[in-house]
């Protein structure tokens, strides 16, 4: 009877630990779309209502492998971009930004395509905290994203404001860029790059579409007119030749 026991608790065991396995291995590599996602049945660590001490886990990696689709024009693989949750982006952007010296209170709001942060701060070097901010938000959402930043506090209700509309609310983006140009009064940091301003847009991206097709023509125009001056100084310097032999 004894041996009966032992046998059916060593056979339970072994189970136990093939379907562990079984289980962990489908946690890695079971697909969601074009996602591989690591831990993807843990809803908690994915709800800002989960366990505070869940939420606060952080020595765990976090991992994610996302394929193209090979499929010509199979638009799956852009499905993350209206996944993301822009209020928690929000949120994360503001927490970060409080981080940084000087800066007592932030509103941030994440649209479409735009991020728009204004802050009270007692910094004495507006320009400074700017950049520091704007990049800390830079950090946090896709890089096609612009951000815009204002140590106006007043504009923070502004910001606030705009939370009720969404990107198909009517004249809401007139409402968000006007509120842009306001906020533009006020330091915007350092240039990203070198092929892009303080917000993050190109040149491209800041010039109307009709300048966009003069530039191109007027580049096109100066080329030509290169052209046609180096064909007129080979001319001229075949003629010199001609003179300088009939001289001889």
């Amino acid at each position: 009877m004894k041996k009966s026991l032992v046998i059916m608790g060593l056979t339970l065991a072994i189970a136990a630990t093939g379907c562990a396995r079984d289980m962990a291995n489908r946690d890695v590599y079971e697909e969601s779309g074009d996602t591989i996602n690591v831990n993807n049945k843990r809803a908690e660590l994915y709800k800002e209502g989960g366990p505070r001490g869940v939420r606060n886990v952080t020595h765990d990696y976090g991992f994610v492998r996302h394929q193209k689709s090979p499929v010509m024009n199979d638009q799956g693989g852009t499905e993350h971009y209206a996944g993301l949750d822009r209020e928690q982006t929000a949120q994360i952007i503001s927490e970060l930004s409080t981080d940084i010296p000087n800066v007592n209170d932030v509103a941030a709001l994440v649209t479409d395509q735009e991020v728009l942060i204004a802050y009270q701060t007692d910094s004495k070097d507006r320009n400074l905290t700017a950049d520091q901010i704007k990049r800390t938000a830079m950090s946090v959402v896709p890089r096609y994203y612009h951000v815009y930043v204002s140590d106006d506090a007043n504009l923070m209700r502004d910001v606030e404001n705009l939370a009720n509309l969404d990107s198909t609310s009517r004249n809401a983006r007139n409402s968000v860029t006007q509120l842009i140009k306001v906020m533009k009064k006020s330091p915007q940091g350092t240039r990203m790059s070198d092929s892009e301003d303080e917000n993050g847009a190109t040149n491209e991206e800041n010039s109307p579409p009709g300048e966009r097709m003069n530039n191109t023509g007027g580049q096109n125009g100066t080329n030509n007119n290169d052209n046609g001056a180096a064909t007129n100084g080979n001319g001229a310097n075949a003629n010199a030749g001609d003179n300088s032999d009939m001289s001889r």
